[in-house]
């Protein structure tokens, strides 16, 4: 819009400007404007000479006492200097080329001044706006793509897309991409199995589902190199290149097939181990759930004496023989295997008749160890039979039935060497005496260890343990604890000491005890011997003796049928007590019947 005024007209003349534009006057009233600043457009890249005048701003004020003056971003603001303005004309000029992609417009104001800085008309709005060329490139956020599709994917399928960034004008065709592939490596079966959006960059499949095989495919990675062009495509747009690398992967079309229908095994009775390698062929892809193999026994072990393992190297399947197998139970054992696949197989493919295979396993006949039974063979005898007694019979089998093998035993440990086996008969007598207080024995029982062994080439042994529960005969005669008491010479309390009895056979050949004073005359004018209980009694003093040290016999009986007696002597020490500290004689022993001996006459003058 611009403030047209017609001058040197009546006021009132019918052919005013506001007449011809129908206006009549309906027009408001507008103040006049004396300063004009047409917007101002620049070509990027120019070439020099500079400066270069791009506008102009128009005044009615009257020049000779003002001038133009500019400011703002690109005048004297950063970037300082690009424009200038001529102060008595208001021509506007840049000073140097421009670059669209740093500022694509500038917004300064100029005014109009007197030469004593007063504004006298402005500040106005000057825009300057930098006008686009094609002076970038497209470019790939990355110089090489990778992307997937799975092998008998319809056509069509997208695969990946391509983006290239061009920064010139978006509103442009300078900016307007479009999207090419101008080579495919390699070229079969087709030059054209994939098709890119020139607009979008989506690349998709041509090739139909039944081409796209990975299997029957010259390579499973192929390679296409991608142009942007801007111009929207035109000859003259710039362009930029990027690699797109496709993988077909694979989908578990083919089911693992075995080399042979059938495999041999020979494996020696009792050893485990792998036995036989089982070998198969996949078409699928290496190192997938789609080639690695499983495999199954499912017929042919009942017992369960077989497994099968996957060797993940080579996917074959190690068959191992886990429980040992004996040649005389069977001689020979047929598996029926089946091999699968981790992932399953697509709908239309199934396992056909070569995913099972046979396995014939033969048992090679090993010389097997005599076995004894039962083991631990265990008897019970009394100890101190007599020597050349009957122990036991031991019963060793060969387990290879089919062979005719003698047997002969003899002893591999027998710890107090009481026994004797005969080589051929497997009889075991004593050849000493039998002793249940040996240490030898644990709990009342005795063990050896007898051999086995067959007349096999080479001959083969087996062990077989003997257990002896030995029963008790009174053997052992008991014996009292403690053999050293002390008493006090002064003493009130006559009571010597508690003594016990022991004995190391078992009831009944042991307590109750029976504890006596010895047989020796006139032991009972100072000593008294009374029962306690079963195993303990109490000795008395009858009268005080003086410091020393005295011998007292006694006799010691225990339960057994017949009964054993033991002559023993406890030391009684007769001591001197002071203030609760006992000094006793460190002088050999006086024998008690002495003693009663010299009490006697004594006892009779008293």
């Amino acid at each position: 819009m611009a403030q047209v005024d017609i001058t040197g007209l009546p006021l009132k003349s019918p052919h005013g400007l506001r007449d011809i534009l129908g206006l009549g006057q309906m027009l408001p009233y507008r103040t006049k404007r004396s300063l004009l600043v047409p917007p101002v457009t620049v070509t990027e890249n120019q070439r020099a000479t500079f400066p270069k005048v791009i506008g102009q701003v128009i005044s009615s004020v009257k020049s000779g006492n003002h001038f133009f003056r500019l400011t703002g971003p690109g005048s004297d603001q950063d970037p300082k200097g690009l424009f200038t303005i001529d102060i008595d004309t208001g021509d506007v000029s840049v000073s140097r080329s421009l670059d669209r992609e740093d500022f694509d417009s500038y917004e300064l104001e100029v005014s109009i001044s007197d030469f004593e800085g007063n504004t006298v008309e402005g500040p106005a709005l000057l825009l300057i706006t930098v006008i686009d060329q094609n002076d970038n490139r497209p470019i790939f956020k990355e110089t090489r793509y990778t992307g997937e599709v799975l092998e008998g994917s319809p056509t069509g399928t997208t695969v990946m897309t391509m983006t290239a960034f061009d920064a010139d004008d978006p509103a442009t065709d300078n900016a307007a991409l479009r999207y090419n592939i101008v080579r495919q490596s390699p070229d079969k079966p087709s030059p054209n199995m994939f098709y890119i959006d020139a607009e979008k960059g989506d690349i998709v499949t041509v090739i139909s589902p039944t081409l796209l095989d990975r299997e029957t495919l010259p390579t499973t990675t192929y390679e296409l190199e991608i142009v942007a062009k801007d111009m929207a495509g035109s000859e003259v747009g710039l362009t930029g290149t990027a690699t797109a690398t496709i993988t077909i992967t694979d989908k578990n079309d083919h089911a693992p097939e075995f080399t042979h229908p059938l495999f041999e095994a020979h494996v020696h009775e009792g050893m485990t181990g792998v036995v036989v390698n089982l070998t198969v062929d996949d078409r699928d892809d290496p190192a997938t759930g789609a080639w690695r193999a499983i495999y199954s026994i499912i017929n042919g072990d009942p017992t369960q004496s077989f497994e099968i393992q996957t060797n993940p190297d080579n996917n074959e399947g190690m068959l191992s023989v886990v429980k040992p197998l004996d040649y005389e139970a069977t001689a020979s054992h047929k598996l029926y295997i089946k091999v699968e696949n981790e992932d399953p197989l697509v709908p239309d493919v199934g396992y056909g008749p070569s995913s099972t295979a046979t396995v014939q396993v033969t048992v090679l006949d090993f010389n097997e160890g005599p076995v004894f039974f039962p083991d631990p063979l265990t008897v019970t005898r009394m100890e101190n039979i007599p020597v050349g007694s009957f122990v036991a019979s031991l019963n060793a089998t060969d387990p290879d039935i089919l062979q005719i093998q003698s047997i002969r035993y003899t002893i591999l440990r027998d710890p107090a060497g009481w026994l004797s086996v005969n080589p051929v008969r497997g009889t075991v007598n004593t050849s000493a005496s039998l002793d249940r207080e040996s240490p030898y024995v644990h709990d009342n029982k005795y063990t050896a260890v007898f051999i086995a062994t067959d007349n096999g080439s080479p001959p083969a042994t087996g062990t077989g343990t003997l257990v002896i529960n030995l029963e008790d005969y009174n053997d052992n005669a008991p014996y009292v604890v403690p053999s050293v008491a002390r008493v006090c010479e002064d003493a009130h309390d006559m009571n010597v000491a508690i003594v016990g009895g022991r004995d190391k056979d078992l009831a009944p050949n042991a307590a109750p005890f029976k504890i006596e004073l010895g047989k020796q005359p006139g032991l009972d004018k100072t000593w008294k011997v009374t029962r306690v209980n079963s195993t303990h009694s109490q000795i008395m003093l009858l009268h005080s003796l003086k410091k020393a040290n005295y011998q007292l016999p006694l006799l010691i009986t225990d339960s057994g049928v017949p009964p054993l007696s033991n002559n023993t002597e406890v030391k009684v020490q007769v001591c001197v007590c002071k203030k609760n500290r006992m000094h006793c004689s460190s002088a050999h022993s006086h024998s008690a019947s002495l003693l009663v001996l010299l009490a006697t006459p004594l006892l009779a003058l008293l």
